[in-house]
């Protein structure tokens, strides 16, 4: 029997969190992700990031990051390990030699196709149709940005 304080305030308990249940939801995303992953070569972040590049190959790291909201810091990394895996070129911006340009290389294209059985292996774990998928991903979305408009 839960006595004190916390009996009393539904407010904190854990079970009420909507942070909690969003944190515990990503923790689940990442291990039905590790295998399916596994098979590509690729880890999460990495996966995200050409995702990123297949529906917009040749973009800056800057604009990489916006879209995936990592610093630099971050995805400097994860590029040079996807370079040294053949997935991807960073070339100096011939207009403006501050920025890097990331381009998919043949491998990395090919490598799409493959990746096509990953959406559809995690609705079918999440026991979801696109649609049901499509307005939680449009809430979540929602309640992100309006957490970062606080900032």
């Amino acid at each position: 029997m839960t006595t004190g304080p916390a009996a009393a305030s539904p407010a904190l308990r854990l079970d009420n969190f909507l942070c909690f249940a969003v944190y515990t939801a990503g923790h689940a995303f990442n291990r039905l992700y590790k295998p399916l992953l596994e098979a590509l070569g690729l880890t999460y972040p990495q996966y995200l990031a050409m995702v990123a590049l297949w529906e917009k190959d040749d973009q800056t790291v800057g604009e990489l990051g916006e879209k995936l909201f990592l610093e630099s810091n971050t995805l400097t990394p994860l590029l040079k390990r996807l370079e040294g895996m053949g997935l991807v070129t960073r070339v100096r911006d011939k207009a403006d030699e501050r920025q890097v340009r990331l381009q998919l290389t043949e491998a990395g294209r090919a490598l799409r196709e493959k990746a096509e059985t990953v959406p559809p292996c995690v609705l079918d774990a999440a026991g979801m149709t696109a649609a049901d998928a499509g307005a939680l991903t449009e809430a979540v979305t929602k309640l992100r940005d309006t957490l970062l408009r606080r900032d």
